[in-house]
């Protein structure tokens, strides 16, 4: 990878602590930091045959991988947990020496948005796992799922009444401690946490595809009351994909 911005002079490859730098949360935080990962084509498809695995690059990869190494927790929608086949962190995805440095757990937990608690107890994400996923579900679930995912082991947290509320949801990983979110989609989740002004960073690749298709946009949902005003942080580029980081401005 090459730094374009900040300009550095001439090109030169970005080191992996030079990548931590960037891509860390503030010290010393005092409530939830949602910094969002999401990766689209140039032509704004955020999937190729329905995965986004079709659009990344080992570039793409290594921030998405340095995402859950930096977090306190990853944070999901339902709907791409189980398009994306996700499972638990496990200890060999995620870097020790630096979690450890930074005085973080062992791996993170996924917190799962779920409004009807579709996340079956025999899911990956509950079966497959070294700490026990978190369900951020609503009232309007059934009981019963409820119930059998909490049996399951899950920490399942009711936070809203017929849909999630994306606020209850962060105040709730707040109370465990969680304020290092990485926020690795969906649309729709992503649509809410930006309705709510509940985004921090952005980090977008762009990828050099042109996927055509009916695949989504990056954000679905409500129209917030203003667009969320974000600056630049830094680019980098790699086999023709930009990685892009927006911090919310002021």
């Amino acid at each position: 990878m090459q730094m374009l911005w900040p300009p550095r002079g001439a090109e030169t490859t970005v080191t992996e602590a030079e990548l931590e730098r960037l891509y860390d949360y503030p010290a010393d935080l005092d409530r939830p930091w949602v910094q969002v990962n999401f990766i689209a084509s140039a032509d704004g498809a955020v999937s190729v045959a329905g995965k986004s695995a079709g659009l990344g690059n080992a570039a793409d990869k290594e921030v998405f991988r340095l995402g859950r190494d930096l977090a306190d927790v990853v944070l999901v929608g339902a709907g791409t947990a189980l398009a994306e086949g996700y499972r638990g962190v496990k200890a060999t995805e995620v870097r020790a020496q630096r979690r450890a440095r930074l005085g973080l757990s062992a791996v993170p937990p996924i917190a799962v948005v779920t409004a009807r608690c579709s996340i079956e107890p025999t899911s990956p994400l509950v079966t497959d796992t070294v700490v026990p996923p978190i369900i951020l579900t609503a009232q309007a679930a059934p009981a019963q799922r409820r119930r059998a995912l909490a049996d399951a082991g899950a920490d399942v947290v009711v936070t809203g009444d017929e849909a999630v509320d994306v606020r209850a949801a962060l105040r709730a990983l707040d109370e465990r401690g969680l304020r290092r979110v990485d926020c690795e989609g969906g649309p729709v989740l992503f649509g809410a946490l930006i309705e709510q002004d509940l985004v921090d960073v952005l980090c977008l690749t762009v990828a050099p595809l042109l996927a055509g298709g009916d695949a989504g946009r990056v954000a679905t949902g409500p129209v917030p009351p203003a667009p969320l005003a974000m600056e630049l942080s830094s680019v980098l580029h790699h086999e023709s994909a930009l990685l892009l980081r927006y911090r919310r401005r002021g």
